[in-house]
């Protein structure tokens, strides 16, 4: 299947929303548990791309989203400004295929030519998949912190990790 990665379109953002919903209805990838609207979605894209901030996505070739990826502030605090936080979702039937490490990829790329120090990423503890996947790039594990989030009716754990970028 050809793959592209490029910059989000306003034509994606349906894409972007079904992916988004799946997550947070099915997974504990996204600790929110309230499906959004096309608008919230609308929203999200406008202030990615006002702040300067990159919203990338991998299209087949006909169009169809396949997954996501973004970057934004990480703490809205002066000195953390060279630090960002990353997201990358694949649509659930895509997931295995290499696209989460393809978007990484891309959004690393995108840090560094942004001259960036530092991505974190704040997965929860049994996404192992995300971790190695993290791992794989050079992401290292830099804190755990146990019960910090609550979804599906039990405690989650979240793991922080960081790629320093120069």
């Amino acid at each position: 299947m050809t793959v592209q990665i490029r910059p989000a379109l306003d034509a994606d953002l349906e894409g972007i929303r079904s992916i988004y919903n799946d997550a947070v209805v099915n997974t504990t990838a996204i600790w929110n548990e309230v499906a959004v609207d096309l608008a919230n979605r609308r929203a999200w894209l406008a202030d990615r791309t006002a702040a300067g901030f990159p919203v990338l996505v991998a299209v087949d070739a006909a169009g169809a989203v396949l997954g996501y990826a973004s970057y934004g502030t990480w703490r809205a605090i002066d000195g953390f400004r060279h630090t960002v936080e990353h997201s990358v979702y694949v649509r659930a039937d895509q997931r295995g295929a290499g696209l989460g490490a393809r978007l990484l990829e891309a959004l690393i790329a995108e840090a560094r030519q942004a001259g960036l120090h530092v991505l974190v990423a704040a997965i929860e503890s049994e996404n192992q998949a995300s971790i190695r996947l993290h791992q794989r790039f050079g992401f290292t594990i830099t804190g755990q912190m146990p019960q910090v989030g609550r979804k599906f009716d039990r405690w989650l754990d979240l793991t922080f990790m960081q790629l320093i970028l120069e």
